[in-house]
């Protein structure tokens, strides 16, 4: 399973969780950072990654566009990275749910 982490989340989660999400990127080293949403959406579906995001543009899009992209949608507050990497460590379970259920596109994580 793969997540994009978007701009707003820290570029040291792909190798924090690389155990649980191999192949992780973060937009800024693919140069998508300063890009629109609907780009970094479009690279999601391509190249078949979850959308792991604070931004909440993209769970907009989600109800709108439907899946693919699944999106990770963390509304946790401005938290240090340690603790965004335990959330998605501590919610695994709920997030591979979401790559299975083909009815579902958007997990919303607090």
């Amino acid at each position: 399973m793969k997540l994009l982490f978007d701009q707003n989340l820290s570029p040291d989660l792909p190798s924090l969780l690389h155990d649980l999400f191999p192949d992780s990127i973060q937009v800024i080293e693919l140069n998508l950072d300063a890009t629109v949403d609907r780009v970094i959406w479009q690279y999601a579906i391509t190249n078949n990654f979850i959308i792991a995001t604070k931004d909440k543009d993209y769970g907009d899009l989600s109800r709108l566009l439907g899946a693919p992209p699944k999106i990770i949608l963390i509304t946790s507050g401005n938290g240090p990275t340690s603790e965004v990497a335990a959330l998605l460590r501590e919610r695994y379970p709920e997030i591979l749910a979401l790559r299975e259920d083909e009815d579902r596109g958007l997990l919303e994580l607090r």
